[in-house]
C-alpha cells in the first residue's frame, strides 16, 4: 500500500488537468456574434419581367454601387408581383440595401438622357430620392444577432 497515496495523487492531477483542458476548450470554442437573416419584402414592381437585383453593404463609400464591396451581400432573383430576398450570415453592423429592377436582364441600371433611370429601383428604409440616390443616412439600419424582416417599395420613374 505504498504506492495508495501516490496514485490518489495521480488520479487528483489527472481529474484537474481535464478540468482545465475543458474550461480551455471552452475559452477556444467560443462562438463569434451571432448572425442575422435579413428577409426583405420587395413590393410594387411593375412586372415580372427580368430580376431584381440586390445589394446589401457596410461600406458608406460604395453605396449605392455596393458591387465595389467584396464583402457585400448579394442576390438575384426572378421579378413577381412582390418578392422575398433572404441574406443569411449577417453579421451585426450597420447596413444599406439597394435593388434595382433590371428588367432587361443586361446587369447594369439603364437611364433615360443618361440621367433619370429607365428601371425601378429601391433602397433600405424607402430612402428617398431626388435628383440623385439617397445618401447612407437615410439608408442605413442595424442589424444585431436577431433576424429582421424589411419592406422596400420599387420605384420607377417612367
Amino acid at each position: 500500500m505504498a504506492g495508495a497515496p501516490m496514485i490518489g495523487s495521480l488520479k487528483r492531477s489527472s481529474r484537474r488537468l481535464a478540468t482545465l483542458a475543458i474550461g480551455a476548450g471552452m475559452l477556444g470554442a467560443a462562438s463569434p456574434a451571432a448572425a442575422a437573416t435579413i428577409t426583405i419584402t420587395v413590393t410594387d414592381l411593375r412586372s415580372d419581367e427580368g430580376v431584381v437585383r440586390a445589394c446589401m453593404t457596410t461600406m458608406e463609400s460604395v453605396f449605392p454601387r455596393c458591387v465595389r464591396d467584396p464583402d457585400s451581400h448579394r442576390k438575384v432573383v426572378r421579378a413577381g408581383d412582390t418578392i422575398t430576398i433572404r441574406f443569411e450570415n449577417v453579421e451585426p453592423g450597420d447596413y444599406a440595401i439597394a435593388l434595382l429592377h433590371d428588367e432587361n436582364e443586361d446587369g447594369k441600371a439603364n437611364r433615360v438622357l443618361g440621367m433619370a433611370p429607365r428601371e425601378g429601383y429601391g433602397f433600405s428604409r424607402d430612402a428617398p430620392v431626388r435628383m440623385a440616390p439617397p445618401d447612407w443616412d437615410d439608408a442605413v439600419f442595424s442589424v444585431g444577432p436577431a433576424s429582421q424582416n424589411l419592406t422596400i417599395k420599387m420605384r420607377y420613374f417612367f
